[in-house]
């Protein structure tokens, strides 16, 4: 593991702490930064940031706080507060 994947690792555990504890601003930073570092060094996103993470305001999303979650017809749709929606298949 190189050092910018261990850097994004520790950056997506600080955007989760922060937005537990109320600290949206904060937690936005560290996922804004870690998308850029990703971006920089041509990695993918860790499965818990790209998830977790609203594309179009870098919130970190927590359900039930920030986010809303819905199951339809074969897929998962994540509700940022900014509107933005995302979908993901399940079987």
């Amino acid at each position: 593991m190189g050092i910018a994947e261990e850097r994004i690792d520790r950056l997506t555990e600080l955007a989760r702490a922060a937005a537990v504890d109320g600290d949206d601003e904060r937690a936005r930073e560290y996922v804004r930064l870690a998308r850029r570092i990703a971006e920089r060094n041509r990695l993918e996103l860790p499965w818990r940031l790209k998830r977790f993470s609203c594309d179009s305001c870098d919130s970190y999303l927590l359900p039930g706080r920030n986010a809303r979650i819905r199951t339809r017809d074969g897929h998962v749709t994540v509700t940022c507060d900014c509107g933005h929606q995302s979908r993901y298949p399940y079987r």
